[in-house]
């Protein structure tokens, strides 16, 4: 029997699966559904390209296997979906595969009651970054100097993201650029400027924390590395292991090695890329100005809004008159310094704000930049446990029906009854 902290090779043991490394995960959502342990699978499948990635709710256990690889190029996140259309998975239990950033999404909903993690297996997978798709077929056009058509399959492994693709010729032909070289250029190509700064590379907060980092010898390729995080986890695990849905076997102790060593080196870019993309903004008035200037061209599309996985308000503030002129654009500053209020101590980097901001505004920066001193000051790490952040502690419903009953959004009162 398994336990949190138990970590093993796996692979699949069905010969229809052809997922990679060893197609463990693909197994395990497949026998989480076919055991009715769930009644769905949320996973990320391919559309028309590699650049067009879907989420699908899937119910048919042979169905499953479609989902199986990866896609860099998408850059969806699953636990608004679970909210928004899926009834926060109360009346569902779903297993769901997610990279970091969707892990600490699912939490934070999670402590505002906003779906319920009971009915959700969660089945991380390792995440070295991803690229918006624009970006990637600009930059494979510009520094492959290839069709973005012309490629099938697409990577990110030892610090290259490489791409696979067939010549004018027919011929395979497989092609890397170091991440690095990608990332300095001035057209930002690379990963994401979220994904440069993220150091949740190893989703933890998930039930079962899987990858390739750290298979070495001949299962290399050929088996996934599954750390057990919860009760939750072992207990899928173990129940595959009996039927049969996947073998395992210990880890490489060196294989234990490389994997502490990627993980580390990934975290030490995290913490370099968050140095230089902060210090770009300045301190103090110096960043407040350049915020100013460059959310001034804000067209007041809410976005933003819509796709943040940490907005969950019935009735935004930002659509109320009184606060915010609702035909002014762009909006007065008001509209963005409510959004930093409201998010600043619970934002999770996961750069969806950003992502589909169509002014190209870098929300996600000015959201993480705040997030971070916050965590610096009060210590609270959004995303990484159940623990509530700091403005959670403020009642939302009694504080609505003050602001209703008053009309003012002053909390206290002085020794003559003034509200301050």
């Amino acid at each position: 029997m398994s336990a949190k902290g138990d970590m093993f090779y796996s692979w699949t043991k069905s010969d229809s699966i052809k997922g990679e490394c060893g197609g463990a995960v693909t197994s395990l959502l497949q026998y989480a559904l076919a055991s009715k342990t769930v009644d769905a699978v949320l996973a990320v499948c391919k559309g028309a390209d590699l650049y067009d990635a879907k989420l699908e709710l899937i119910t048919d256990a042979a169905e499953v296997p479609k989902t199986a690889g990866s896609l860099h190029c998408g850059t969806l996140l699953s636990a608004k979906m679970v909210k928004k259309y899926l009834g926060g998975a109360k009346d569902m239990k779903i297993a769901v595969p997610v990279k970091g950033c969707d892990a600490m999404a699912f939490y934070e909903l999670a402590k505002r009651n906003q779906i319920n993690l009971d009915n959700i297996i969660l089945i991380g997978v390792n995440c070295g970054g991803t690229v918006s798709p624009a970006i990637a077929r600009e930059m494979i056009a510009d520094k492959y100097e290839t069709d973005p058509d012309a490629v099938f399959k697409e990577e990110i492994d030892k610090g290259q993201f490489i791409i696979e693709y067939k010549d004018a010729n027919g011929v395979h032909q497989t092609r890397g650029i170091k991440v690095d070289d990608l990332e300095e250029t001035p057209e930002g190509y690379g990963r994401r400027m979220n994904c440069q700064r993220c150091k949740c590379k190893i989703p933890r907060q998930a039930d079962l924390a899987c990858g390739n980092w750290g298979v070495i010898g001949p299962k290399a390729g050929k088996a996934t590395f599954v750390e057990v995080c919860s009760p939750k986890g072992a207990a899928l695990l173990d129940a595959a292991i009996s039927a049969n849905a996947v073998e395992v076997c210990a880890p490489d102790q060196k294989g234990l090695e490389i994997r502490g060593k990627v993980e580390g080196a990934m975290l030490k870019l995290g913490d370099k890329n968050r140095k230089k993309q902060f210090e770009k903004l300045g301190e103090g008035s110096e960043r407040l100005e350049k915020i100013m200037k460059i959310t001034s061209r804000c067209i007041a599309c809410r976005a933003c809004i819509e796709n943040c996985p940490i907005c969950y308000c019935v009735e935004c503030s930002t659509a109320k008159p009184h606060l915010i002129n609702q035909t002014q654009v762009p909006p007065d500053f008001m509209f963005h310094l409510i959004r930093f209020a409201h998010i600043a101590d619970s934002c999770i980097n996961c750069g969806q704000c950003q992502e589909l901001c169509p002014v190209d505004i870098p929300n996600a920066l000015f959201m993480h930049a705040q997030q971070v001193e916050l965590e610096k000051m009060f210590g609270h790490k959004p995303g990484y446990s159940m623990e509530l952040p700091v403005l959670a502690f403020a009642e939302e419903p009694m504080e609505r029906a003050r602001l209703n009953a008053t009309g003012s959004d002053m909390i206290y009162e002085n020794v003559f009854g003034e509200q301050q």
